[in-house]
């Protein structure tokens, strides 16, 4: 059962390239990117009404019970909203405060906190991972499979190592009961690589795994630990934090899961943490994005070059640069799907960075498009924002 599967982007990419063919942008442009316009409105109470008739009607047709969204710009929270119930047993209506899983929208972060130490020259994309005189060492054991003492920080990165892509087989969706070292030491010794690594693009979950215990290793910190204190904490961000799997472990403020077919609860959704792992509001998520999305304001934590680097794809893989999506457009962004979780948040070319969780998804249908059709045509209510 792919319990964790986040659709490919490939089929996905015509839907969030919206309107307008922007090229991709060069260290240059993203260093001269703005300036925006210094203030835009929020939309009236005639748009929020018809941003709201959007959400409900997505919210019909997919029996989702709570949805919450949000748009930033320039630094500013421009729009917020939430609709439904955060626990239908207890009739709690949803807010704009309440935390949500975000599944693989976590990878996004990861990638920022490793970009973060390769500003600080304390990694390379080239680094290896694995072997004697690589990131992790023998931490795990001596791989012994051909390929794995050559896997590079920057194939992991993007979902080019080789194996345990996110099939039927994700080992991250395999014995739940091991903690992170006792399942990568497993997967390396059971799991060999299905080619060398650098040749193809396979979306790979333990990919991401394996990037949290780097930063470990390399901060002597725990992942979450360090991703508040070095990421989070420069973005004014302060309730995000990594899920616990069953529906007593919420945090408070968190909603509770509900599946169509599946059980939200049977998973180690904190073993996930640096691959699908982090609860959030829609609103923090954005404040995240605007502070590495290239535009002048705010200040991002990121220098220009270093964003490129992050948002340009591999010729061999080109919709997915290193934990983001990519298109021509100019727009980035990732997209979460667990039992009972439907998250995407995006960076617009326009100028723009929005997103929107649900607490249920239905799988096998075009829920996750649709999520992130909403997202445009809510924003489109507001015919000044350009959103195009």
């Amino acid at each position: 059962m792919r319990l964790g599967r986040d659709f490919r982007r490939r089929d996905f990419v015509k839907l969030a390239a919206g309107a307008g063919a922007l090229p991709l942008l060069s260290s240059t442009a993203l260093a001269q990117l703005a300036p925006n316009p210094p203030s835009i409105r929020p939309p009236s109470p005639a748009e929020r009404g018809a941003m709201a008739r959007l959400a409900h009607s997505f919210m019909d047709k997919y029996g989702v019970p709570a949805l919450s969204v949000a748009i930033g710009y320039a630094g500013t929270i421009v729009h917020e909203d939430a609709f439904g119930l955060a626990d239908i047993e207890r009739n709690e209506a949803v807010t704009p405060r309440h935390l949500f899983r975000i599944a693989s929208v976590s990878k996004m972060i990861t990638s920022v906190t490793i970009f973060r130490l390769i500003e600080e020259n304390r990694l390379k994309l080239a680094d290896r991972v694995f072997g004697r005189g690589a990131l992790l060492g023998t931490d795990y054991g001596q791989p012994n499979s051909a390929g794995i003492d050559q896997i590079t920080l920057e194939h992991l990165l993007t979902h080019t190592a080789g194996g345990w892509s996110n099939d039927d087989r994700d080992p991250m969706f395999t014995h739940p009961r091991m903690d992170h070292a006792e399942l990568i030491a497993w997967t390396l010794a059971n799991r060999p690589p299905d080619r060398p690594p650098g040749q193809r693009y396979a979306y790979s979950n333990f990919g991401y795994c394996v990037l949290g215990r780097v930063i470990e290793k390399l901060t002597g910190q725990s992942y979450g630990e360090h991703v508040r204190s070095e990421v989070f904490a420069r973005c004014g961000v302060t309730e995000m934090t990594i899920a616990g799997n069953t529906r007593e472990q919420r945090q408070a403020g968190e909603v509770a899961y509900y599946g169509q077919g599946e059980n939200p609860y049977g998973m180690n959704v904190r073993r996930m943490d640096s691959h699908g792992g982090w609860i959030a509001t829609p609103s923090d998520l954005v404040q995240l994005l605007m502070h590495v999305d290239g535009y002048t304001r705010p200040a991002n934590i990121l220098r220009p070059r270093t964003i490129q680097l992050m948002t340009t794809a591999p010729s061999y893989s080109p919709d997915y640069a290193k934990g983001f999506c990519i298109n021509k457009s100019g727009n980035w962004w990732h997209n979460g799907s667990l039992p009972g979780t439907s998250t995407i948040a995006v960076r617009t070319h326009g100028g723009f960075c929005w997103a929107a969780f649900t607490n249920t998804r239905r799988r096998n249908s075009d829920m996750d498009g649709d999520l992130d059709n909403l997202n445009w045509n809510m924003a489109r209510q507001v015919g000044e924002w350009r959103v195009a």
